[in-house]
């Protein structure tokens, strides 16, 4: 569902072992909408263009209850879309099918640095 746009990576920690990507929109009706979970990113890595995703790199459920990008489509409203990347110092040992809250407590004591991007995407009417 949509094309992810494409991202731009910047002073990774050298010693980082992997990367973790989360994107999420914490303005969903109910609860926080996951977009996309993608982890054991090669911390080399330096893009990711659109519509793809990085070779080796897993591909977690989102709310959606599947795999991949799945793009903004809010009922209603601006909401903000949060990308954050984690840089980890060990890969993980994740089931393909985790979520995020298992990619969050995974990552915890391990996140050697954090970058944050937050895109609006507002619903247009005709």
């Amino acid at each position: 569902m949509g094309k992810n746009p494409p991202l731009e990576f910047r002073d990774v920690p050298g010693d980082a072992k992997s990367l973790v990507l989360i994107v999420d929109d914490p303005d969903a009706p109910m609860k926080t909408w996951i977009h996309w979970t993608i982890w054991n990113i090669d911390p080399k890595t330096m893009e990711i263009s659109e519509n793809s995703s990085p070779k080796d790199a897993v591909e977690g459920i989102t709310s959606s209850g599947r795999r991949g990008y799945n793009g903004p489509c809010p009922p209603s409203g601006t909401h903000r879309y949060f990308f954050k990347l984690f840089a980890l110092d060990k890969m993980l040992e994740l089931n393909p099918n985790s979520l995020a809250g298992d990619i969050e407590n995974t990552i915890k004591g391990h996140v050697m640095q954090k970058a944050e991007l937050i895109g609006l995407y507002k619903k247009k009417y005709s």
